[in-house]
């Protein structure tokens, strides 16, 4: 099996980008790369630590991210399963890479840089949501930020409700919880129950 091992023989197969792939990126959030944050719901964060990479989704209404300035993004930790293994990896490794979609958009958006948690009493609660503060809130500094071409999301069709999946056709949390922990967790039960303890714990 041939393999590429250095960056000359990448650039030598791919050539070089064009200027449309340079220009559009920038090291602030500028105007339209603002637009882009406020509209969407949802975004997925890449971490890096000792033990490895790891790649989570974040999702709110759209603008949960907060815009503090030009290079400055807050993002809130609402409830999840207590793993923390984004918080690990940014107390121990700032680095950071953010996607955001839009429903509907083709265009995503990209920011890389580097984070550190917060626990400032006022900022956890200028967040709050029904009165309940996240416990702490990621404050990212932008080192570059750019748009990704539609491609991808063209190829997926991924906004085409013909090509939605129907859940059930695919193993259930509860399935997967009792087959890897041999029933000590998960089963029926815990599918039956989880739309009910989800909505009471969303923030």
């Amino acid at each position: 099996m041939s393999r590429i091992t250095t960056v000359a023989e990448l650039e030598a197969l791919y050539g070089v980008p064009s200027e449309a792939s340079t220009v559009k990126e920038v090291d602030r959030l500028t105007p339209h790369y603002r637009a882009y944050i406020e509209a969407s719901p949802f975004m997925a964060l890449a971490t890096s630590g000792p033990e490895g990479l790891d790649c989570s989704p974040r999702g709110d209404k759209p603008g949960f991210v907060r815009i503090h300035d030009d290079k400055t993004l807050m993002l809130p930790d609402r409830r999840g399963n207590n793993r923390v293994d984004s918080l690990r990896n940014i107390v121990r490794d700032p680095r950071v890479g953010l996607l955001f979609l839009i429903p509907g958009a083709g265009n995503t958006l990209r920011v890389n840089g580097h984070a550190h948690l917060s626990v400032d009493p006022g900022l956890l609660e200028s967040f709050a949501v029904e009165d309940k503060a996240p416990r702490s809130v990621t404050v990212i500094i932008v080192d570059t930020v750019y748009f990704q071409c539609a491609r991808a999301l063209v190829r997926s069709e991924l906004w085409n409700p013909e090509r939605h999946v129907d859940p059930h056709r695919l193993p259930s949390a509860g399935e997967i919880l009792a087959t890897l922990s041999d029933n000590r967790v998960g089963g029926a039960t815990y599918d039956r129950e989880w739309p009910g303890r989800a909505a009471k714990t969303m923030w």
